[in-house]
């Protein structure tokens, strides 16, 4: 279950982290009868944070109807924070430890957090320390209108100083990924996003939220034309990525139940499918490598570990951060020269049957709240295999720091 996705400081201009979790995580308790019900655990977490976002998950278990028994589990691990939670969970699952636990994530950039400088904060708490009005007049010393200059939060890369988008324009230079397939690329993301919408395939996943019933990003008259006119955001002068080929910032919160077959049986749920194997990776991006290209090595581990291919599948979800960053990881799983001395195969992976990839949209047309899009993807690609009755759909998450997660889920 989710909320719509929607453009940062628009329809969910002023909820919180904790809003949009608290109300996400009621809807799933509504859909699948939870009233009351101990859930075994919830792991959810979000990317941009609050200090009072302190506790998260365990402040929205309270603020449903769960039962609060449920102890909540605040996790981060950028934009794939809830297939990570899905994932722990899972294993617990799997052997035993527990029966049931809910992955969520959220995230909003509309509430962002913004602080002053640390000379600033510094000085307010040594005012607050201060026991004489002459004391409280000695900390202003010094002080400069410049440390009231706000400090909002970078989505960018510490180490390198470079944002996500700066770093995804080297890598299409890298592996030679040309404008207009990345436009071609978002076109179709929300052209089967539209369609998918139109069709009914999201009413039981996507739930109605302020007024709003459907993610407000997805064009369904997206074209090429339209597309071509944008101008370059992050390298202005001859960069290839664009607002139109690259994800808004979106606020937004998924959230998937997870449980055994025993629990699911015995608390009349439905069986969508099973999610059977995950893995996560990271690369040295600091030093060269592309920051968005661990996934290639997730996958790979992934397919190794459980003897199969990567054209082994039905269906797949590679998460859309940015058309170049979707496209540079399918040109690298075809590259016999990076999947030798990256990933330490006698030959390259392959391709993929792109009809199959992102069947019903991606995250260009549906947007990305960083740490609710694993939980988003899950939702789909478990209804997607409903929908088609069996098969095996394979998941790849990029996230920032350089890392990747990629899974499994399967339906017999």
């Amino acid at each position: 279950m989710r909320i719509p996705f929607c453009r940062s400081n628009t329809a969910y201009s002023d909820l919180s982290n904790l809003d949009m979790l608290s109300d996400t995580l009621q809807q799933l308790s509504e859909k699948f009868n939870l009233a009351g019900k101990k859930i075994d655990e919830v792991l959810a977490g979000a990317v941009t944070t609050h200090s009072k976002d302190w506790n998260l998950a365990r402040e929205a278990v309270l603020s449903t109807d769960l039962s609060p028994a449920t102890p909540g589990i605040t996790l981060q691990m950028a934009c794939g924070t809830s297939l990570q939670a899905a994932l722990m969970s899972a294993a617990k699952i799997a052997t035993g430890q527990i029966e049931c636990a809910i992955a969520a994530g959220t995230d909003t950039t509309s509430d962002a957090p913004i602080v002053f400088k640390r000379k600033f904060a510094r000085r307010l708490i040594k005012l607050g320390q201060a026991r004489t009005l002459k004391a409280r007049f000695r900390e202003f010393k010094g002080f400069s209108f410049s440390e009231l200059t706000p400090q909002p939060p970078a989505n960018g890369e510490p180490r390198t100083r470079l944002s996500m988008g700066q770093h995804c324009e080297l890598m299409a230079r890298d592996w030679g990924i040309s404008r207009e397939d990345q436009d071609q690329l978002a076109m179709e993301s929300h052209i089967k996003a539209a369609a998918a919408y139109e069709a009914g395939f999201f009413d039981e996943l996507v739930s109605s939220y302020q007024g709003v019933s459907r993610d407000n990003n997805v064009r369904g008259d997206s074209n090429l034309e339209k597309l071509a006119s944008l101008k370059p955001a992050f390298d202005r002068s001859s960069g290839t990525l664009t607002a139109g080929n690259s994800t808004p910032l979106t606020d937004g919160a998924a959230a998937v139940l997870l449980c055994s077959e025993e629990y699911a049986r015995a608390n009349n749920l439905p069986i969508q499918a099973y999610l059977t194997g995950g893995r996560s990776s990271a690369i040295d991006f600091v030093h060269g490598e592309g920051l968005l290209m661990a996934p290639t090595v997730a996958v790979s581990e992934l397919l190794q570990q459980n003897s199969l291919s990567l054209q082994d599948f039905d269906c797949y979800e590679i998460h859309e951060a940015f058309a170049a960053q979707a496209l540079c990881t399918l040109k690298a799983w075809e590259d016999e020269g990076f999947c030798r001395d990256k990933l330490g195969l006698t030959q390259a992976l392959g391709s993929i049957d792109r009809t199959r990839m992102n069947i019903k949209g991606g995250s260009l047309a549906f947007g990305h709240p960083f740490a609710a899009t694993g939980a988003r993807i899950i939702g789909s690609l478990a209804a997607i295999l409903e929908e088609k009755g069996s098969g095996r759909g394979l998941i790849s998450i990029c996230t920032a720091g350089g890392m990747g997660v990629a899974a499994i889920v399967e339906r017999p």
